[in-house]
């Protein structure tokens, strides 16, 4: 079966420029590519064949002796390219190389070589406490972060005067130099630009060629009500500048609530533990409690409650992030036991203990059942 023509091959004219070219057999690549294709068997052998056009298309000797001669300008072992050429072919990574970075960077961690020469700035955290209250009605706060700022002085070229740095004549800008060592193609940072593409040759005196200077910021942040402890906060654009001109990352700012004295917190409801008296939860009546927003409600104690015992306050708890309604607040009451008896108090609640078990329902229905117990034992 005759060879495909290399042009057919990559979808292009003949007189297509190299970069229309490389463009073209990157699209075939990733269309193709046999790990994308795994239920197609024939994508292997058409990515193979889009790799050997690709090799003999973008070398400019190759190409014209393609044009002139055909696929007769390398058979019989002339030429570069290998027939079938592919993933086991000495050519294959030379030619693949030079579109990898671009099909598969992203999924990599970003673009190599000439994409570095004006890296995107990190992310910043910041961890920022705040009260219940503060939690409760939402705040301006300002905070200080410490980052790196593009240097004034440079503009954040990285050069005197701000200057743009000049391409680098080692790796031709692409940040990486190759070096063939037998069949294999080795690829490494280049050691003038370290990788960056670029060079400065007079740098600023303020940040040593970075571009950036050390700093303390202070920003102004919005803390929406409703804010609980893991909720996060983007900041697009403050976090730490690029190197040389690039983009700043993002601050990220993570809020804890702090625990409140009077009130413990779930989700949007609140609860508050409220101590009454014996004669309070015995007899009845009401009380007033805190509510969070700094006011006070009032609350009517049913008689003969018990400790445990829960009462609703509707619309009195924390308001849900981003709208949503209030929650409640829930008194949980906790009947206290009296301390520092006089003797006349004490003869007093002597003098009620007598009056019998039906003062104490619980207590009866308890003692009965261990009085049970004991003489299903014995028996």
């Amino acid at each position: 079966m005759s060879k495909r023509c290399y042009y057919e091959v990559l979808g292009v004219s003949k007189g297509a420029s190299a970069e229309e070219i490389k463009k073209a057999f990157r699209r075939k690549a990733k269309e193709l590519h046999p790990d994308r294709n795994k239920d197609n068997p024939e994508a292997e052998a058409l990515f193979k064949e889009a790799n050997e056009a690709y090799d003999i298309l973008r070398d400019a000797d190759k190409k014209a002796a393609y044009d002139r001669f055909g696929h007769a300008a390398f058979e019989n072992g002339t030429g570069g390219a290998r027939p079938g050429g592919g993933f086991g072919s000495g050519d294959f990574s030379s030619a693949f190389s030079d579109v990898f970075d671009d099909l598969f960077g992203d999924f990599m961690g970003g673009r190599q070589g000439g994409g570095r020469r004006a890296a995107r700035g990190s992310d910043l955290r910041y961890n920022l406490r705040v009260t219940l209250e503060e939690a409760y009605s939402g705040l301006q706060k300002t905070i200080n972060v410490p980052t790196a700022v593009a240097c004034s002085s440079c503009e954040g070229t990285g050069a005197e005067g701000g200057v743009e740095p000049t391409t680098c004549p080692t790796c031709s800008g692409m940040g990486k130099v190759r070096a063939q060592q037998g069949f294999f193609t080795v690829e490494r940072s280049c050691p003038t630009c370290a990788g960056l593409g670029q060079i400065i040759k007079n740098p600023c005196k303020s940040c040593h060629g970075s571009g950036r200077v050390e700093k303390e910021r202070a920003l102004s942040v919005n803390i929406p009500a409703g804010v609980e402890t893991g909720t996060r906060i983007r900041l697009a654009g403050e976090g730490e500048a690029g190197m040389r001109g690039g983009p700043p990352g993002d601050l990220y700012i993570f809020v804890e609530v702090t625990p409140h004295k009077l009130f413990e917190r779930d989700g949007t409801n609140l609860y508050c533990r409220v101590p009454v008296s014996m004669a309070k939860a015995a007899l009845g009546g009401s009380i007033e409690v805190p509510t969070i927003d700094g006011g006070r409600g009032r609350v009517q104690i049913p008689a003969g409650s018990q400790s445990g015992r829960q009462m609703r306050l509707r619309g009195k708890g924390m308001p849900a992030l981003r709208g949503g309604g209030v929650g409640d607040m829930f008194i949980e009451l906790a009947v206290e036991t009296p301390v520092n008896l006089t003797a006349r108090q004490k003869e007093l609640l002597k003098e009620f203990d007598e009056l019998g078990e039906d003062n104490h329902p619980e207590s009866k229905s308890f003692f009965s059942s261990v009085r049970s117990f004991w003489e299903r034992m014995q028996g």
